[in-house]
């Protein structure tokens, strides 16, 4: 009896032609694919921002003002110390996530915090660090102190699905800033100097120079009255990129003394030219110019505390456009410092506009010379109080009550 014909399989040949038509599909999906997942995080991360805006909506709405960035409990009128931390008052570091903490679904924290309490995020139920006999005070210490829980919890409403950072030496990261106007000298030292023992010539500054929605380290809370150019046209908040150890220039102080000294005179260098550390021969990376050649005080990345308002953690400027260094004092201080907003996004990053508004600017927008020297309460000419921002569209958006609105998307 003889057999039907044998079953034919495939060849080496047939076999590797496959695999080939299956590389190739591969090849051109992958990217298509991770293009999706991005949209889909630069979605989310829209959304995030979304969330943050309705919440200092309702702040707004059930206090009749802005929550504060810079505020929190002091040492009763002992002098500014901004740079000092402690376990028993939190310097009046506080940024303002803190404040809107309720109004995005964690009461529960909040609850933590504005009480006094003796847990602690290593599992010692005793007392504070330096004091042994007393809990954590309402409001908590400063927001340096890991073991104190609030601090080192992360929210996801903070974050940005885009940025891959994560874990120490951050404490809890925040990809969302409060925006401080278009100026940064001495925006440290705020409006409340003048009820302390500090030189009231900061107090000037910060009347005069900080112009943004948010006043930093103000003594008196700003409301969307003060907002005389309009919610639409004044940023509120930029989104930040947090530092992963990289030497990213957008995310770290860089090393060595770029700004060209240190303490007050550094901060006037920084003023007369925020492009300084962009264009010095130490400055970015001839080979990676997103890079720094050197990073300084690894611990203090940007974003690196959510509750600290320190301008590297939670704090924004509309002075270099979007992706561009952060530049500070020489001694990779984390008191100042300035600060554009960036992120892990292709091109751009997101602004939430005070009306509540989400919108993507891109690395491109018009900002003016970099060179120039910021407004300041000293200044004359065009540094004078009141001048136009010397920093094109992208500065006027920064501004709050400046008389420069826009009249078209950007």
């Amino acid at each position: 009896m003889c057999k039907s014909g044998m079953r034919r399989g495939f060849t080496l040949v047939e076999l590797l032609v496959v695999i080939a038509i299956i590389g190739v599909l591969v090849g051109l999906l992958l990217p298509a694919v991770q293009a999706a997942r991005e949209a889909a995080r630069r979605m989310s991360c829209s959304n995030n921002f979304k969330q943050i805006g309705l919440a200092i909506h309702n702040y707004h709405a059930a206090y009749q003002k802005l929550p504060k960035h810079g505020t929190g409990t002091g040492n009763g009128g002992g002098g500014l110390n901004a740079w000092s931390n402690s376990n028993n008052f939190n310097n009046y570091r506080l940024s303002m996530l803190v404040g809107i903490l309720p109004f995005v679904e964690q009461q529960a924290t909040w609850e933590q915090i504005s009480n006094p309490s003796a847990e602690r995020a290593d599992g010692n139920t005793g007392a504070a660090i330096g004091t042994p006999a007393a809990p954590w005070p309402a409001m908590g210490p400063t927001p340096s102190q890991a073991a104190y829980i609030p601090w080192s919890t992360e929210f996801p409403a903070f974050r940005c699905p885009s940025d891959q950072g994560k874990g120490r030496p951050a404490l809890a990261r925040t990809n969302y800033a409060a925006c401080l106007g278009d100026a940064s000298y001495n925006v440290m030292y705020g409006t409340w100097d003048q009820t302390r023992t500090d030189p009231t010539f900061r107090a000037e500054d910060s009347r005069s120079t900080h112009r943004g929605f948010f006043k930093p380290f103000a003594f008196r809370a700003s409301a969307f009255r003060d907002v005389l150019d309009g919610l639409s046209n004044t940023i509120a908040m930029g989104e930040i990129a947090t530092y992963i150890q990289d030497k990213d220039k957008r995310t770290v102080v860089p090393a060595g003394n770029l700004t060209g000294g240190n303490l007050d005179a550094t901060n006037v260098n920084i003023r007369q030219n925020p492009n300084i550390c962009e264009e010095h021969p130490s400055g970015p990376n001839p080979e990676k110019p997103m890079k720094w050649q050197r990073d300084s005080r690894q611990d203090r990345g940007r974003g690196y505390r959510w509750a600290c308002a320190k301008p590297i953690h939670s704090g924004c400027m509309t002075i270099l456009p979007p992706n561009k260094g952060f530049c500070s004092r020489s001694n990779g201080t984390d008191l100042d410092g300035i600060a554009t907003v960036s992120s892990r996004h292709s091109g751009g990053a997101h602004v939430l506009m005070g009306d509540g508004a989400v919108k993507f600017v891109t690395d491109s927008i018009e900002a003016g010379n970099p060179n120039s020297p910021q407004v300041w309460s000293g200044g004359t000419g065009a540094q004078a109080p009141g001048s136009k921002s010397p920093y094109g569209l992208w500065g006027a958006l920064g501004t709050r009550a400046n008389q420069e609105v826009i009249d078209e998307e950007f």
